[in-house]
């Protein structure tokens, strides 16, 4: 147990937590330098050669449609060396009338020490038109979501060359546009082999920078994160009205983990832009299937989309082009969100996972933190923030305590519960942090269970 001088002395002594280049930062820059954007183009090209990948299309065709596609990603990503299989259901809806198979393309790199913790990257591989039900007409799908595709197939490639402790799986997905269906279905295959997802960074259109009404911003991408947390539902709300964490959900932690990594290689030349909802406004993407199943997840889109460019039919007029096309697309601005990906999944499945904070304080001067035993950790650092801060501001280092029949605590004197939000991340023997886990009610990563249906 941390006790003694391993305890706070007092607020003043502690300083504002700095980013700073660091081994395990250049490391990843490293990796993530090895990103081509030549390459994605050419994997881009090769889904538009496909005619339509519509999730209605023919999965039969050897050259057109939905199953030549995944088939030719999941032969790419064997070529890797990697294991690969396609995870399918059978599903209607309202955008699939009749009973269709639906099949994702998916890679697995196994973690050397602990193949069980998962970091997931996702595009979907499927196309449309304007009309959402047309499976025949040629939708290129350069853009939504051939991008999303070629960064998860471009970051197989990069990151297959190296080993990591924890799990990287790599998946294009199908079914997006028809009700996000190969989300769901890859989210129900990671709980049917348990895997404890750290976390979804789902790419849905990131290959452009210039908007319809002329706007371009090619040093910027979008990062969407819940902030309650859905999974959990009003069984936490009771408690988050009384302790908080409105703002403190595992995925607004990973969008804080991301931007706080983009400020830490500047090599990549990207800023994130953190939009503080779950997805753009009234739309959709993958990533949601995962939080709708507790797993920790945000996307990744373009900092300026354009709306002639996507959902529309292949044509001109009044002078205007419609249709996702590869020659709107640009790839050197692809390459840097792909290599922020990279750089992010490397760190993910460097680092242990998050610990499980709880905070004690109430009518008290002090402030207790504590969270369960992690023996993957060599160390922690617990942070916390003004309630009304955006991000962290105070951190202060622990080693891990060495009995293994009490929790890891740290005590604050003189900081008030009331007015901070505290958290703790997990720090591997080689220096590689976690995000941070915010000691709120749903701030776990692991999937929200009601402790009153685990007696």
């Amino acid at each position: 147990m941390v006790r003694a001088s391993l305890l706070l002395t007092a607020l003043f002594s502690t300083t504002a937590a700095v980013a700073q280049q660091s081994p395990q930062d250049a490391r990843l820059g490293q990796i993530a330098s090895a990103v081509d954007a030549a390459r994605m183009k050419a994997t881009v090209a090769t889904l538009v050669s496909f005619g339509t990948r519509h999730t209605l299309s023919s999965q039969t065709d050897p050259k057109r449609g939905i199953g030549a596609s995944v088939r030719w990603a999941e032969a790419e990503m064997k070529k890797l060396g990697l294991q690969t299989l396609q995870t399918c259901d059978t599903v209607t809806g309202r955008r699939v009338p009749t009973p269709t198979k639906v099949c994702n393309a998916v890679a697995i790199q196994r973690g050397t020490e602990r193949p069980s913790d998962v970091v997931i990257i996702t595009g979907h591989i499927d196309s449309r038109v304007t009309d959402v039900m047309n499976a025949t007409a040629d939708a290129p799908g350069a853009n939504d979501d051939g991008s999303g595709t070629a960064a998860v197939m471009e970051a197989a490639r990069v990151l297959s060359k190296h080993k990591f402790p924890g799990t990287i799986v790599y998946a294009a997905l199908s079914g997006e546009e028809q009700g996000l269906l190969g989300g769901k279905i890859l989210a129900d295959y990671a709980k049917a082999q348990g895997w404890n997802v750290i976390a979804n960074l789902n790419n849905d259109i990131i290959g452009n920078s210039c908007g319809s009404d002329g706007v371009c911003n090619d040093k910027q991408v979008r990062v969407f994160s819940e902030g309650l947390r859905w999974q959990g539902g009003d069984e936490l709300r009771d408690d988050v009205r009384s302790l908080g964490g409105e703002n403190d959900s595992p995925s607004r932690n990973i969008s804080r983990y991301l931007d706080s990594l983009a400020e830490r290689l500047p090599s990549i030349g990207l800023d994130v832009m953190q939009v503080w909802r779950n997805d753009r406004f009234g739309r959709g993407g993958d990533h949601t299937e995962f939080l709708n199943a507790g797993f920790p997840a945000v996307r990744m889109s373009v900092a300026v989309e354009n709306y002639n460019w996507q959902h529309q039919d292949l044509r001109t007029e009044k002078g205007v082009e419609y249709g996702d096309t590869i020659d709107k697309m640009d790839f050197p601005y692809l390459a840097k969100v792909t290599k922020l990906n990279v750089a992010a999944l490397a760190a993910l499945a460097s680092a242990p996972p998050p610990p499980m904070p709880t905070v004690e304080g109430a009518v008290s001067t002090d402030t207790t933190i504590k969270w369960p035993l992690l023996s993957t950790a060599e160390s922690f650092v617990v942070r916390w923030r003004r309630t009304d801060s955006n991000q962290w501001q105070f951190e202060r280092r622990v080693p891990k305590q060495l009995r293994v029949d009490t929790p890891d605590t740290v005590v604050l004197p003189k900081v008030r519960v009331d007015d901070w939000v505290f958290g703790v991340s997990s720090v591997s023997k080689d220096g590689y942090e976690s995000p941070v886990a915010s000691a709120v009610p749903g701030g776990a990563f692991k999937p929200y269970v009601n402790p009153a249906k685990t007696k």
